[in-house]
């Protein structure tokens, strides 16, 4: 482009003959100026914008943008959603204080079996509209199959089992369930039931529009089980397989009523304000030791371990 570009200036440039200045005086015609033609070798694909625009509201941006003719593409804040299952649980069950340690012959304990009894009122309303959809749904028989599933799921997530554990868990459970579970050992087994399985809460929810209904019943299952949890080098993390521990646990249900192949599957769970911390999390980190020459072995240097400094883990 620049070799063309010069010798078209130079054509323009070259002196005029004496034969040429002859005719130009006979035909009394003016010789033409240097021309100069502007050429865009390069495109800019970027435009900076102009120094006002900083101090421009968005409605002044979007007038100056329908005067320029440009369409502006309408943004939708949406978010999608699953319809088989509910985002949360309606009206959670409330557990009360020291239940499992308080005896119902006691003062205390016949205060909170009076308010569990004034308060099944509204389950019984639940139960009723949950039996018009499931014939077969019992309060009693209920509790059994929940616990079932409980053990099934978690058996399915000790193997890793995706298939069968999205059959037994929602779709809200499921990221719950497996999430920092990756290049981790699970080591999980149930025992046995110190308490029956029962039914205490019951609510049958709407979502998105009405008669689109769900049913979410609460089991109260208190059992013996063993954890290990092992990191990826082998090391114990958390529990221990051979030291079974009491469990009381509140176990959210949830099954998509008005939808004919739809099954209890577990929703979720219910953790009381009074229930005590969990225990820590033994983490394996890597201490830097001493740099070596290549002559040099570590048993030889007798080096000690300093201790770890303490560290606040994060989630």
């Amino acid at each position: 482009m620049a070799a063309s570009m010069c010798r078209t200036l130079r054509i323009f440039n070259q002196p005029a003959g004496p034969g040429l200045k002859c005719v130009a005086s006979l035909l009394e015609v003016q010789l033409a100026q240097p021309v100069v033609i502007p050429v865009r070798t390069k495109k800019r694909y970027f435009i900076p914008p102009s120094v006002s625009i900083k101090s421009r509201s968005l409605e002044e941006q979007e007038a100056a943008v329908r005067a320029a003719g440009v369409v502006a593409r309408q943004q939708y804040i949406e978010r999608p959603i699953n319809i088989s299952c509910t985002a949360g649980i309606v009206d959670p069950y409330i557990p009360p204080e020291g239940d499992a340690r308080l005896s119902t012959l006691s003062k205390e304990g016949l205060k909170q079996r009076t308010e569990q009894l004034r308060q099944s009122a509204a389950s019984q309303l639940a139960f009723r509209k949950i039996k018009d959809h499931d014939s077969e749904f019992s309060s009693k028989g209920f509790a059994v199959k929940a616990q079932e599933i409980f053990i099934e799921a978690h058996a399915a997530l000790t193997e890793f089992n995706k298939e069968k554990l999205h059959s037994l868990v929602t779709e809200r459970c499921y990221p719950e369930m497996v999430r920092g579970n990756r290049y981790k050992t699970l080591r999980w087994r149930f025992i046995e039931s110190l308490e029956p399985p029962r039914v205490v809460h019951a609510r049958c929810p709407d979502m998105v529009s009405k008669g689109n209904m769900y049913g979410q019943v609460t089991v109260r299952m208190h059992s013996r089980q063993t954890l290990a949890i092992y990191d990826r080098f082998g090391r114990l993390m958390l529990g221990d397989e051979e030291e079974p521990r009491d469990v009381l646990e509140y176990l959210v249900m949830e099954r998509h009523l008005i939808n004919p192949y739809g099954c209890w599957r577990l929703h979720g769970k219910i953790v009381p304000a009074w229930a005590p911390p969990k225990d820590p999390i033994i983490k394996t980190v890597m201490i830097p030791g001493p740099k070596l020459k290549p002559e040099e072995e570590f048993e030889s240097l007798n080096y000690e371990v300093p201790n770890p400094e303490a560290v606040q883990w994060h989630k």
